[in-house]
């Protein structure tokens, strides 16, 4: 089987999500050839996984202060390229072409009529997934971005989606291999916030001086402090110091919480301000009980959050790389019973007593039983 893997990687959650698929679909003998898009080239790191993969500019979001510039956004792209890009990628020689929200591949091969699937976190996000400030324009991007007829989202809970043929929502898939939990809750906090100012994040966590941490995505502080580590990208550098951490402070992207959850870290997250997805990822970890939020970070509402938050539940889920990895290579990509069954294997453990997923999602929900998570304005 010979498959084309398109990657958008203005993120690194979607990378780290096709390191997991790398190694899953490898085992199996799947000759794989990936295309990023939605970076420069020259800011990926750490690569040598992919071998020699193919980049194209793509679509990307810009973001400036914690906050999504919809005016930069504009500017940038540039749709001409992306046109020129779609219609000269020959998708034809692939089995089949799997993208994770990247656009060339995904309409590149609707154009050619290659097999396409859609896997990712974006794909998940449709009621009655809880969602933040989603209006019909947001709506409809998600749903042209990089479409597919065979849609696998990605989301730390099922929510109660009824299962239909070419839409699953599946538990995360988890970049953790050869990672180990760590002996003790005293390492340092792990603060990954590359959509903010590298001076709020400095000026938030300097007063802080009880803790030690670990900060990545933000830039170079401007003078050395003892209780501050400004790090480099690296991706074995990153996991390990997320295992090692006492605690994740993060944006709300998908991936990093998912890997954090696994680990059972305790979580502050804060959604980048103009981006429905990360807003809504921050009221699903609430609701489940699972993390904390803030919509703005300041020194204190950190502390508090160090010093007292423990999340209400914890969550452990199997692997679905490798499942995904097998039910692609048998090829019959309309029966799904064998991906549905991830979430029996998921397990939730209130301070209770440990419950499986696979009971209704308003059990794990805040609320009124029985009353499903609903979408809310950005006000709200």
């Amino acid at each position: 089987m010979r498959l084309l893997y398109g990657v958008q990687a203005t993120g690194n959650g979607h990378i780290s999500r096709a390191r997991a698929m790398q190694q899953a679909l490898a085992l199996l003998g799947i000759q794989i050839d990936f295309l990023f898009s939605g970076r420069p080239a020259a800011q990926l790191f750490d690569m040598q996984q992919f071998g020699a993969f193919q980049w194209r500019k793509g679509l990307s979001f810009v973001s400036q202060g914690g906050a999504v510039n919809h005016w930069q956004t504009f500017l940038q792209a540039d749709a001409r390229q992306l046109w020129q890009d779609i219609n000269h990628l020959e998708t034809r020689r692939y089995d089949l072409v799997l993208t994770d929200f990247e656009p060339v591949t995904a309409w590149a091969a609707r154009r050619q009529g290659t097999p396409l699937i859609a896997l990712g976190h974006q794909y998940a996000m449709t009621a009655p997934t809880p969602l933040q400030g989603m209006d019909l324009l947001q709506r409809q991007i998600l749903r042209f971005f990089a479409p597919a007829r065979i849609n696998l989202g990605l989301h730390w809970h099922h929510f109660g989606h009824s299962q239909q043929q070419g839409r699953l929502v599946l538990p995360p898939i988890i970049d953790l291999a050869g990672q180990h939990h760590p002996t003790d809750g005293e390492g340092p906090v792990l603060v990954y916030l590359p959509f903010e100012a590298s001076s709020d994040v400095l000026r938030w966590l300097t007063p802080l001086r009880h803790y030690q941490f670990k900060v990545y995505g933000a830039g170079q502080p401007q003078h050395d402090q003892a209780h501050l580590q400004f790090c480099q990208p690296s991706v074995q550098g990153f996991k390990q110091d997320l295992v090692r951490a006492s605690a994740v402070i993060s944006n709300a992207g998908f991936e990093l919480i998912s890997e954090a959850l696994q680990l059972q870290k305790k979580i502050l997250v804060k959604p980048l301000s103009g981006q429905p997805e990360q807003a809504s990822n921050a009221l699903a970890l609430q609701q489940l009980q699972l993390a904390g939020a803030q919509q703005q970070l300041s020194s204190s509402n950190i502390a508090d959050f160090l010093a007292g938050f423990f999340p209400q539940q914890r969550v452990t889920y199997p692997d679905v790389a490798h499942a995904i990895a097998q039910w692609l290579l048998q090829g019959n990509w309309y029966q799904e019973e064998s991906l549905t069954a991830l979430w029996q294997q998921t397990r939730f453990e209130p301070a209770s007593g440990a419950v499986t997923a696979e009971l209704p999602a308003e059990r794990l929900l805040f609320g009124n039983p029985g009353q499903p998570a609903t979408q809310q304005s950005a006000a709200g």
